[in-house]
Formats: structure tokens, C-alpha cells, sequence
């Protein structure tokens, strides 16, 4: 009886080929994925394009992605009112099969169900700056923004000699960022007896045009021009520049004490001129930098802690020229932006 050999002849073929294709060392090279064995592409969603903020957040991404040598593909809402605009750039990562999302959500509901739908797809998400309800993204790195409100809010009582009547100039509803910085803002005032809240519900919006106006309008009601109000804070960038130029245009700057959140180059400025008391800092540059790097190391496989704090501190014109300070102020922004 005679056996055919073309059975054994074909399985060692299979083999070989197996054994060709293999790479070699048993691991995958940096920067991919195990199953494609393709580079790593990142969306990294921000709030919106125009404030100096996401400029550092933007660099410190891009510092991260070369060091692990990734692709990060940057692209958010020119403002930060725009959530439609947010969800469908989300939508829009999802249906490309980027590696995963990095994303500032602007409405801590709005963006639940686009999360959970990429998520569902196999890509993950780190948040940052902003949380988000629900459970369905891998890691939150920001500041404690609760924290950071109510270490503002520490500062400007201090300013005012722990008494008077103060008002806060909000910025959105939905934005979990700033809402937990004037709920902390809100905890050191409301902890000082002597103090007196006296504004709370005026939300100045996403731009400065916006902020503007309803900051007139807060300062107008309160007679702040007759000495009814004595310190004011506000939790962003668009909301402190609108509460300076309404506190400019009524010549109340450096008469009514001032404390914002995050800087521009005019705010630092202000603070120079002695028109804002002190700017609430976060680390933007960081921020960037570690979320990018967090969510590689998530897709590398790696654990990663569910919350990372990146910090806050406030700046006055005492400090305002320390090495440190300027690091967080002026970033240099040129060797990751080329700008």
C-alpha cells in the first residue's frame, strides 16, 4: 500500500511560512499595537482651538508623541460653545479606527453616549481637563479643579481682609471643569463668615464678547462703581479677560479685588498692572503631556491609574517673575508647534 506525501509536504510548507512571518524576540516594535502591528494614530479632542490653554496642552501632546514615538492627530471646535461641533470630531475618530481618543469634553452629558459608542468600538479614551459622567473612558488627568476654585477663593478673601461682599462670574453649564472650580470657590467663601456671596448665577460663556456683557451687567447690579461689591472671581480664561475689561471700562480696576483662572499674555499683564490680584495656574503643557502618555501606555497594555492630578497654584505680583512661575506663563512653545 503506498502513502502519498503531498499531506506531509504541504504542513511543513505551512510551517515555514508561519515561522517567516514572525517577528523576532517574541514582541511587537514601540509604538503599536500587537494585533496590527500598525503605528499608533491618537486623536486628541480639545475644548476648542483659540485660547493660549489649548496652545499648551497642544505642545506638551505632541512633546509626549515623540518621545513614544506615536501620531497624534489634533483637532477640536474653534469655540468652546460648539458641542455639536465637539461630538461629531469624536464620531468622526471613531468611524476612522483611530488607536484611541484624548478628549476634553465639553458637556460632562453631552459627550457620554459618543464615549460610550467609541468605547464600544474598541477606542478607548482618556479625558482630560473636564470629567465626564458614566465609566466608559480608561483614565482622567486634570486638575483638581475643585481644589483649585477653592485655593482661589482662599487668596481673594485673603485679599479682602476676610470680609466684604463677593460675586462669582461662572462660565457654562454643563462644563464639569469649571463647575467644580466654583463649587470650590463657593466652599472658601461660604466658609468665611464675614463674607457675604452676593452674585452666583451669571454665567459669562465661552467667549470674552460674551463674558463682557454679562459681567457689565453683574457689575452694574451689585453698584459695584459705588462700593457694593468688593471682590469677584472667575473660573477661565474668556471669563476673567471679559470681568477685566468690564472692571476696566468702569475704572474699577485695582479698586475691586480680582482673582481668575489661567493666563494670556494681557491677563499676566493685569496682574503685572495690579488689576487682577492673582491667577489661578494650572499645568496645561502637562496636562497634554500626560494624557497622550497615558493613554499609550494604556494601549501598550500597561496599567493606568484611573485619576492623575497635574496641579494647581496661584500667581500674584510678588512671584510673578520666578523661574517657576514663568515656566507655567510662558511656556516656550516653538520646538513642538513651530510657532
Amino acid at each position: 500500500m503506498r502513502t502519498s506525501l503531498f499531506p506531509f509536504l504541504f504542513a511543513a510548507f505551512v510551517m515555514a511560512s508561519c515561522t517567516k512571518d514572525r517577528p523576532s524576540g517574541g514582541s511587537e516594535p514601540a509604538g503599536t499595537t500587537g494585533a496590527s502591528a500598525k503605528p499608533l494614530r491618537i486623536a486628541v479632542v480639545p475644548k476648542g482651538t483659540t485660547h493660549e490653554f489649548w496652545k499648551a496642552v497642544h505642545a506638551g501632546a505632541v512633546k509626549a508623541s515623540r518621545e513614544d514615538n506615536v501620531e497624534i492627530v489634533w483637532k477640536g471646535p474653534l469655540k468652546e460653545d460648539d458641542l455639536k461641533g465637539q461630538i461629531d470630531v469624536v464620531q468622526s475618530f471613531v468611524a476612522q479606527g483611530v488607536s484611541g481618543i484624548v478628549l476634553a469634553p465639553l458637556s460632562d452629558k453631552g459627550l457620554v453616549a459618543p464615549v460610550k459608542a467609541a468605547t464600544k468600538a474598541k477606542v478607548p479614551v482618556v479625558l482630560f481637563d473636564s470629567d465626564l459622567q458614566g465609566d466608559d473612558w480608561t483614565s482622567f488627568v486634570a486638575t483638581d479643579n475643585q481644589a483649585a476654585g477653592k485655593l482661589g477663593g482662599d487668596y481673594l478673601l485673603k485679599q479682602m481682609g476676610g470680609k466684604g461682599n463677593v460675586a462669582l462670574l461662572r462660565y457654562q453649564e454643563g462644563s464639569a471643569s469649571t463647575a467644580n472650580r466654583e463649587k470650590g470657590f463657593l466652599e472658601a467663601a461660604k466658609a468665611v463668615s464675614a463674607a457675604k456671596v452676593v452674585s452666583d448665577n451669571q454665567y459669562g460663556g465661552a467667549t470674552t464678547e460674551s463674558s463682557f456683557a454679562t459681567s457689565e451687567n453683574l457689575l452694574a447690579a451689585q453698584k459695584a462703581g459705588a462700593g457694593g461689591l468688593d471682590g469677584v472671581f472667575a473660573p477661565n480664561e474668556s471669563t476673567t479677560f471679559g470681568m477685566l475689561l468690564a472692571l476696566k471700562k468702569q475704572k474699577l480696576e485695582g479698586k475691586v479685588h480680582f482673582v481668575g483662572f489661567d493666563a494670556s499674555d494681557k491677563l499676566v499683564q493685569a496682574v503685572r498692572d495690579g488689576h487682577i490680584d492673582g491667577l489661578v495656574l494650572q499645568n496645561p503643557f502637562k496636562m497634554g503631556y500626560l494624557a497622550v502618555k497615558t493613554m499609550v501606555s494604556h494601549l501598550k497594555g500597561q496599567k493606568v491609574d484611573k485619576r492623575i492630578d497635574t496641579g494647581a497654584t496661584v500667581v500674584t505680583k510678588a512671584d510673578i517673575d520666578k523661574p517657576e512661575m514663568k515656566e507655567l506663563l510662558q511656556p516656550d512653545l516653538k520646538p513642538w508647534l513651530g510657532e
